[in-house]
């Protein structure tokens, strides 16, 4: 009651609610103008008919005739009588049944609930909040990064202009604050000056307004911007913005790092302080055929397998696992560890790299920075490119589809060591690398993802890797607001870095046996500021080291969940 009470206050304030109430109330003394007018011509007739009755009688016939309830218990007798009766019951239909329920509606109930749902959608952030992400746009990306944040225990709160929109993302469970992205009054209800960080991701001109209208209310908050074209970089900056990235060139770049078969090294795909993390295929290697345990790769150059990619799959490395010809070991290990595995599997093979270009399908943003990536790794390329325009601006891109086998085979796809598929179509993605998988067999399929759903059916339409956007944007935010926690080496796999929870203090790692129980490898412990890089399993874990790990996002959770913090 005490709060119909306030929306019906706050329902009586504003001016043009005022002039919708006063129209009701007009509409409301007409109607009573006509029902007080036919009660008075009801004893009119009546009396012409020789008939008298009460006023009660009188207000009552005229009720039921507008209302077309009509039960025929008084009627009239003269053609007058009766020509009146259509009359009253021709405006009962207008002004009851239609004009009412309208007015009532239009001119009430739909203000009413518009202040009833304002009043639901809340409008500032609670008073002791700290520490939080403020979020201006939603979307996939959003909702990925928020998932991550909830594993850290982050607060957020996503600030949405349109009231409906923000109650549908309120009733979903989300942090939703209303109101105007470009009012500075908006961010202090937001508590901007006690926020972590503020990700605007907006399109180019609208995150330059925000940006500025940002530091119009706080000038010290760290922000984070996307620009979709390189004009915007300067822009965004001068606006104020504290980062600014190209994702979409960043994602071009991380997709070339993992070409395999164009280098004699290990490819180095990521980088924890001193620790390196490198991806090496086993064909043509004395590795090929033989189980880790024999293959004593630790014992020989003291790098550690942490993981392994089979046709897409990342599996964990045991004893007993078979290295094959398709098999890509993850390494861990310091530069000169893995300048040792070079020196030791013998990257100076016989049959060497291939010398076929590195197929890149797509001739966008993202085909366009794996392009300049792998010119600048010195690495050949051809791009295949539909559009005449984009594909005029080097020799090295082919013009046709990508689905035209004599344009594949013109770009060089039967001597490739690589595809990279680029478009922001997974349906065309899917499509592009069975049919890649189809010529094939033997090359390494790498493919963007623009949903996360799709991810598992690249990987069974033959991708071997697959990068999404949503991933690149949420590694790199988490990496600001926690700098050397993760690293992101390819979808679903990350390098994470957690202070050591008391249940494991003055445990040895092999007696906790971390792998088996969560499905994470520790490939580094920090203690006193040094990195002890691939440690012993008999180690023993002190209080205050962190654990450098790696493992899935499934597996990253599950070991938060059993050893927190």
């Amino acid at each position: 009651m005490k709060s119909m009470a306030t929306q019906l206050t706050l329902l009586l304030r504003s001016g043009q609610r005022r002039s919708n109430q006063r129209l009701l109330i007009k509409f409301c003394l007409v109607l009573v103008f006509f029902f007080v007018l036919f009660s008075v011509l009801f004893h009119v007739l009546m009396l012409y008919e020789g008939r008298q009755y009460s006023w009660i009688t009188g207000f009552y016939w005229t009720l039921t005739t507008m209302s077309t309830l009509g039960f025929g218990d008084i009627t009239f007798a003269s053609d007058a009588g009766r020509l009146f009766s259509v009359v009253v019951l021709l405006s009962g239909i207008v002004f009851l049944l239609v004009m009412l329920p309208f007015t009532f509606i239009q001119f009430f109930y739909a203000p009413w609930l518009e202040e009833q749902n304002k009043a639901r959608a809340p409008r500032a952030v609670a008073d002791n909040l700290s520490g939080h992400v403020i979020f201006t746009h939603f979307d996939a990306v959003t909702a990925n990064l928020i998932e991550r944040l909830g594993h850290y225990g982050i607060d957020y709160v996503i600030v949405i202009p349109e009231l409906q929109n923000a109650l549908e993302l309120h009733d979903l469970g989300y942090n939703v604050v209303v109101g105007q992205l470009d009012h500075p009054q908006t961010y202090d209800r937001l508590r901007i000056a006690y926020a972590a960080l503020v990700v605007v991701l907006n399109d180019d001109m609208a995150s330059t307004n925000i940006i500025f209208t940002i530091r119009e209310a706080n000038a010290r908050v760290a922000t984070i911007t996307n620009a979709d074209i390189d004009d915007s970089l300067d822009i965004l900056q001068l606006a104020g913005s504290t980062h600014v990235f190209q994702f979409t060139k960043l994602l071009g770049q991380a997709l070339s790092r993992r070409v395999l078969g164009v280098s004699m090294k290990a490819n180095v795909i990521g980088r924890f302080d001193e620790l390196l993390i490198a991806e090496a295929p086993a064909m043509r290697t004395w590795l090929q055929g033989k189980t880790l345990a024999e293959s004593k790769l630790r014992q020989a150059t003291g790098v550690t397998v942490v993981g392994i990619w089979e046709q897409g799959r990342f599996l964990m490395p045991m004893p007993l696992t078979l290295i094959g010809e398709s098999t890509v070991l993850v390494l861990a290990g310091t530069a000169a560890q893995l300048e040792r595995f070079d020196l030791s599997v013998g990257f100076a093979a016989e049959e060497g790299p291939s010398k076929g270009p590195v197929v890149v399908l797509g001739g966008g943003r993202v085909g366009q920075s794996v392009a300049d990536a792998l010119k600048a790794r010195h690495i050949e390329y051809r791009v295949v490119e539909k559009n005449a325009v984009i594909a005029a601006r080097d020799n090295r891109f082919i013009q046709g589809s990508a689905g035209d086998l004599d344009v594949l085979i013109k770009a060089g796809i039967n001597e490739t060591p690589a595809i990279i598929i680029t478009t922001h179509d997974d349906n065309l993605n899917i499509y592009l690398t069975i049919y890649c998988r189809r010529l094939r067999p033997d090359a390494q399929i790498i493919s963007r993802a623009s949903l996360d759903r799709n991810i598992n059916t690249l990987h069974r339409a033959g991708a071997n890797l697959v990068m999404s956007f949503s991933s690149l944007v949420t590694t790199t935010i988490m990496n600001l607001l926690q700098p050397q926690q993760m690293l992101m080496l390819s979808e679903g796999l990350n390098v994470f870095r957690m202070a050591l929870s008391p249940k494991l203090a003055n445990k040895t790692l092999l007696d906790i046996r971390i792998r088996e129980n969560t499905g994470c490898s520790v490939v580094a412990v920090k203690r006193k500021g040094d990195l002890i890089i691939n440690p012993n399993p008999d180690i023993v874990l002190e209080r205050g080291d962190e654990l450098v790990l790696i493992g899935s996002a499934e597996s990253e959770k599950k070991f938060t969940e059993k050893y927190p913090v």
